[in-house]
């Protein structure tokens, strides 16, 4: 009808032909007002699609920011490794090799965010937990000083965490830890994180503000980040002390922060983490929704970042050792997060001495020694009064690695407390025992080969006792034969049920044992290992005086008869035969939790009397010295210093550590036999064989 209806029209003005001057005007004033109406029209839509396409660009141009982040710094203010040879001054690592401290790393975070800043890009700092504890700087926290996580806040952070260490002190001294860092005022500098952390209801960490669950924020304009945290299964595991509280099921509770996170309008998700990396992939693989996995807690230094189902992980080592680099690039319109690549940076950047250190943070580092040395001048008896006074002279470093085997540095540590404490008690002490992950590093000496007392204290400085000194206590108790047979048992299924962390390393004994042997199968769909208590193949106490006699044959992987000397002697299985043993009350407080894990197995600490020991008398097994508890620390410091079998320099001067300790001396001796899975295999065959042979029997005849 309308096509009618125009050509009718238009039929109409062509007849109307005998007016020419009034068809004329008429026909180009329209014509006109037709030809302006279509070039409006098209410049309309012409500027509409304009404008899409405008916008359809801004979709999909890509949101450039950078994420800096470290983790596991464990109180390491200064640099180290060793700490003796830090020279602010050189700026060479050739002249000072070493890495770390506070003050590179603020240089560090200011020159990458002031070149950024020129780009107008976005820069955010994180931390991925266990700030605390590890070093001596971390004892301050027992004495009302919270300097890591202010040096922090100095630094600028955005987001920080808890890990594990955080609770080397207890739930207690973390509260304190955190009021003394300003919170839960101090949430406007740097975010506290804890997530999956879950305290009694009226438990102080349950101060209102103190900590944050999540944290979501505008990182650049168009984008908006949402930030949670996780405590993982083995760092809630190796805990020192989180009395009451409790850590929830990590993947639920990412699944929750997640939708939670989204719902408020998240584009991107960060998940920060102190699991460990194989637990990191673990949740980039079960959990969707996470773009990001800033992970510690395993000290991996990841060079390159990894992705896992489409999740980015990384992670920067630890003790400061690097500053991690990530720059990224989000797409507004696909939703999509991606790793950018840049020359300028690398995703690692080495804190080393080519960096200079910041002076302000330099100087707030400084005020935290001099408490430091106040400190150690108390608790060593004026012994030393700096924290960089030589405790030794030592040639070549004593190395602690690998963990899950004998070490040079697990000797040395095991030696000084049994030797040092036979010297302070006067009792002979049989065997001393300590976990790898208690040994945090190797003993290293300056370039003039001092070994100084930072450097002696890093390695066993962690833990505190009642007494509110730093250290763990030394505890003695006594153990039958049996208990120590079942004990060399359980080192060797420790590194399948825990972790090489927990790798037992031994003075007073030496044992040959079989690993294929440790584990007899894992119960199918438990995934549980079950224990043989049959790796052992060998043991022997020492019976001599000072250090046990090194393997001369330590390279064939067996204990040498010829080397025997008389020095040792088989160990004595018998319930009723009492050996005198020494650790630390984190080693100690494990042993109930080792009756769980051995079936059939009870470890029993016991008085030289025979009698047992309580759970509720552990206390009593701590050794007092100088009106308070002995530490680890202590007992390393003092060996060092005045080992009996170590040389001995002029008057004044410190001793020569022996070369006995720059190898290990064939006390723990993995042993290859025919393993008793291979026996089994073996008597099934046979029992197939000899039925075989039964049935094939009864058909002849």
């Amino acid at each position: 009808m309308l096509i009618k209806r125009g050509r009718s029209i238009c039929g109409e003005q062509r007849i109307n032909k005998f007016s020419p001057n009034s068809y004329i005007s008429r026909y180009f004033n329209k014509k006109f007002l037709l030809t302006a109406l279509g070039i409006f029209l098209l410049v309309f839509f012409l500027l509409i699609l304009s404008s899409g396409l405008a916008v359809a660009e801004n979709d999909t141009e890509e949101i450039k920011f950078t994420i800096l982040h470290t983790n596991d710094e464990h109180s390491a203010l200064i640099p180290h490794s060793p700490a003796g040879d830090y020279d602010p001054e050189t700026g060479n690592p050739g002249l000072d090799p070493t890495r770390g401290g506070f003050a590179r790393l603020a240089t560090a975070v200011q020159d990458i965010r002031f070149e950024k800043e020129r780009q107008q890009e976005p820069v955010l700092l994180l931390n991925a937990g266990d700030f605390l504890g590890g070093s001596p700087f971390g004892w301050l926290a027992l004495r009302s000083q919270a300097a890591e996580l202010n040096l922090l806040q100095e630094i600028g952070y955005d987001v920080a965490i808890i890990g594990n260490h955080e609770f080397d002190y207890g739930p207690e001294i973390l509260v304190e830890y955190l009021q003394q860092a300003g919170y839960p005022e101090a949430h406007q500098n740097t975010v506290l994180l804890a997530s999956n952390m879950v305290p009694p209801e009226e438990h102080p960490l349950n101060t209102e503000g103190l900590y944050r669950k999540i944290e979501i924020r505008e990182t650049a304009p168009g984008l908006t980040t949402g930030f949670f945290s996780l405590v993982g299964k083995h760092a809630v595991d190796v805990m020192a002390d989180r009395g009451e509280v409790r850590f929830a099921d990590q993947h639920q509770i990412a699944r929750e922060k997640v939708d939670k996170l989204r719902s408020q309008g998240a584009d991107i998700v960060i998940a920060v983490t102190h699991s460990g990396l194989e637990e990191d992939r673990d949740l980039a693989r079960e959990v969707d929704g996470i773009d990001l996995i800033v992970g510690g807690h395993s000290h991996t230094a990841i060079e390159e970042p990894l992705e896992v189902n489409g999740t980015i992980i990384v992670q920067a080592g630890a003790y400061l050792e690097y500053l991690g680099h990530l720059p990224l690039a989000y797409n507004p319109g696909e939703g999509l997060l991606r790793v950018r690549q840049e020359e300028e940076y690398p995703f690692l950047i080495s804190l080393d001495a080519e960096i200079s250190p910041d002076p302000i943070v330099s100087s707030r580092v400084e005020n935290y020694r001099i408490q430091l040395n106040e400190l150690v001048t108390e608790m060593t008896g004026g012994q030393f009064e700096d924290i960089m006074d030589p405790a030794a002279y030592l040639d070549n470093k004593i190395s602690s690695y690998p963990p899950a085997e004998e070490t040079p540095a697990g000797n040395f540590v095991t030696d000084a407390m049994r030797l040092s404490l036979e010297e302070i008690t006067g009792e002979r002490v049989d065997l001393a025992l300590q976990a790898s992950g208690n040994i945090r590093k190797d003993f290293i000496p300056t370039r003039e080969g001092q070994l100084t007392l930072y450097d002696t204290l890093e390695v066993a400085a962690l833990g505190s006792g009642d007494d509110d000194y730093p250290g763990y206590p030394i505890v003695s108790f006594y153990l039958n034969g049996q208990e120590v047979r079942y004990l060399l048992e359980l080192a060797a299924v420790m590194e399948d049920l825990m972790s090489d962390s927990y790798f037992i390393n031994f003075s007073g004994l030496r044992y040959e044992y079989n690993p294929e042997d440790a584990i007899l199968f894992e119960i199918p769909f438990l995934n549980l290992p079950l224990p043989s208590l049959r790796a052992v193949k060998k043991a022997e106490i020492y019976q001599g005086e000072g250090v046990q006699p090194g393997d001369e044959n330590r390279g064939q992987n067996s204990i040498s008869e010829a080397g025997l000397k008389g020095d040792f002697a088989p160990l004595a299985e018998e319930e009723d035969h009492l050996y005198h043993v020494v650790t630390d009350s984190y080693i100690l407080s494990f042993l109930p939790l080792a009756n769980d894990m051995l079936p059939g197995v009870k470890f029993e600490p016991k008085r030289e009397d025979g009698t047992a020991v309580s759970l509720e008398e552990m206390e009593e097994l701590k050794i007092n010295y100088q009106d308070r508890e002995l530490k680890v620390w202590e007992i390393v410091v003092k060996y060092a210093a005045e080992g009996p079998d170590f040389d001995r320099n002029p008057a004044g001067d410190p001793v020569q550590i022996s070369d006995y300790y720059q190898s290990t001396s064939g006390r723990i001796n993995p042993r290859a036999t025919f393993s008793l899975r291979n026996w089994l295999l073996a008597g099934l065959v046979g029992i197939i064989v000899l039925f075989s042979l039964f049935i094939w029997r009864r058909k002849s005849r």
